[in-house]
């Protein structure tokens, strides 16, 4: 089963060591995913045939997100008072703008509340002149992690969106498992790090997904690659 019309990004390589042995990635380009397709019809234009079921198949969860119809251009949201103030507690880091902006902040607050939000900025206000970052992120949670907002880097028209996390993740993921015959895992996996929002099995271990994407080979370019095949090498002899 050949895969290698599939080819990594500029600047990434195919193959990568884990503590799980040595895989080989092969990210998939798609047309851009728009609010509302579905989902299962979109990957079955172009998962390969050639995937097997000992393959992993993962997915950016931008993609999910952006058919489940939770993203929106910034021009749609009305950030509150408390939205425009929060955001001001949050590390903007160069890579993403994440919840340091009123749009994304807004998101948050619909998904997390209130309460928790002020609770993470007080212990980021805390530990900030230690020199300690990411401790917003890592009080206000999951949910608002995976909340996208508006960069230079993103392919338009989501250079001008933000957006939440995909609904139900898990959910997508067996489905597509059922589809396709192999693991799903929809991942967040960017210069910041590796969340997996989304598992088929909980067979599939979360540090392998981590590890297999800790260089980040499905980073934006000029062409969509939301999706990526992985599979074990095989040793010869």
């Amino acid at each position: 089963m050949d895969l290698s019309a599939y080819f990594p990004n500029e600047g990434k390589q195919r193959a990568i060591t884990t503590s799980f042995g040595v895989f080989d990635r092969y990210p998939v380009r798609t047309h851009v995913i728009r609010r509302g397709e579905d989902l299962s019809e979109v990957l079955r234009r172009y998962v390969p045939d050639e995937t097997a079921a000992e393959d992993y198949l993962f997915i950016s969860e931008k993609i999910v997100a952006i058919s489940q119809g939770r993203a929106w251009d910034i021009s749609e949201i009305r950030p509150s008072l408390p939205a425009k103030v929060l955001c001001r507690f949050v590390y903007r880091s160069p890579y993403g703008i994440g919840l340091g902006s009123p749009w994304t902040m807004q998101l948050a607050l619909e998904e997390v509340r209130l309460p928790r939000l002020l609770l993470a900025a007080t212990c980021s206000a805390l530990t900030k002149p230690f020199g300690v970052r990411g401790v917003f992120y890592r009080v206000a949670g999951t949910a608002a992690r995976a909340i996208d907002g508006p960069c230079d880097c993103t392919i338009p028209p989501y250079n001008h969106y933000a957006k939440k996390a995909p609904k139900d993740p898990d959910r997508v993921a067996r489905q597509l498992a059922l589809q396709f015959g192999c693991p799903v895992v929809i991942i967040d996996a960017n210069d910041l790090g590796v969340e997996v929002l989304g598992k088929s099995s909980d067979k599939v271990s979360t540090q392998f997904c981590k590890e297999v994407f800790r260089d980040n080979p499905l980073g934006q370019s000029s062409e969509s690659t939301p999706l990526c095949v992985v599979r074990k090498q095989v040793a010869s002899g």
